[in-house]
């Protein structure tokens, strides 16, 4: 068994499709089948069977996929500890965190931490709150930025980073956008617009609503900031943001008004895997943001 067969084989399997895997392995689609192939006549199953165009894993299949995840994911940490035993200031940092913080404190943390240790890689992965727990569990990343911080988890440990603030956002034209700040319960008629289920905004703005005295309208649900933040600013409705996902320029923006009853707040916390030793460099990275947090509550 190569281990070029393993990637190969777990490839097909994440693309459902031979002809998306060899686009994506930069080969050739009959190399892919051919590696495939030799690789069921080794282990004497069969490890797809055809669903119309795409490939479907069989039980087997979905068995060895498991196990062969964590053979790469192993491996993967094996080059990179190497790597970090001959210089730690080379190594790689995989970072997990949900879309909201893309915008700008991933930057920033990212580009302070690379004036202090300019040859550090980083390798990101952006997910929901359970595909981050996840990730972290199955060893896929060293460290997740996660909202809200986990608590009595089995294999998942962290501290919270920091407390932020969420604000109404409402269209330009709205009769409360002038407004300092106002009250929950004052949106109570409005359609909202809403992240879908599995993001971890969506609950905290219908607890707020709840704790207002009304259950909130929705009229969209998006997955992304940038969907809110465009369909409120379009007049499709209101919605709760955190402030660092209002940090946009362009010529449609919502407008943002602080809400003081109920103050709705989200924490943004640090998580690692409680059962493993962090890598070097994550470990100086670890250190670096408990530190820059810190400086900043103060």
């Amino acid at each position: 068994m190569e281990l070029r067969q393993l990637y190969y084989f777990v490839k097909v399997a994440k693309k459902e499709h031979v002809t998306q895997a060899a686009e994506e392995l930069h080969v050739a689609q009959s190399a892919v089948s051919r590696q495939i192939h030799q690789l069921e006549e080794e282990l004497g199953v069969q490890l797809f069977i055809q669903k119309g165009r795409n490939l479907q894993l069989t039980p087997v299949g979905q068995l060895f996929l498991k196990r062969a995840e964590v053979v790469l994911t192993d491996l993967e940490r094996a080059v990179v500890e190497i790597h970090e035993f001959m210089d730690p200031e080379m190594g790689e940092i995989r970072l997990g965190f949900p879309h909201s913080l893309g915008i700008q404190l991933i930057p920033q943390v990212v580009s302070e931490f690379r004036k202090l240790h300019p040859n550090v890689r980083f390798k990101f992965k952006q997910g929901m709150y359970p595909s981050l727990i996840r990730d972290i569990v199955k060893g896929e990343i060293d460290l997740a930025f996660i909202s809200p911080c986990p608590e009595g988890h089995e294999h998942v440990s962290g501290e919270i980073l920091l407390t932020e603030e969420l604000f109404a956002v409402l269209p330009p034209n709205h009769p409360l956008a002038g407004e300092h700040a106002i009250e929950l319960q004052k949106l109570k008629d409005e359609e909202f617009v809403l992240f879908s289920d599995g993001y971890s905004l969506r609950p905290l703005v219908w607890k707020a609503c709840l704790e207002a005295g009304f259950t909130p309208r929705i009229g969209f649900e998006g997955e992304e900031t940038e969907t809110i933040r465009g369909l409120v600013a379009a007049g499709m409705g209101v919605s709760l943001l955190p402030e660092m996902a209002l940090y946009q320029t362009g010529p449609l923006q919502p407008a943002k008004v602080r809400v003081h009853s109920p103050q709705v707040t989200r924490t943004i916390g640090l998580i690692r895997r409680n059962t493993q030793k962090l890598p070097s460099v994550a470990k100086v990275f670890h250190k670096f943001l408990i530190d820059y947090f810190a400086e900043r509550q103060n």
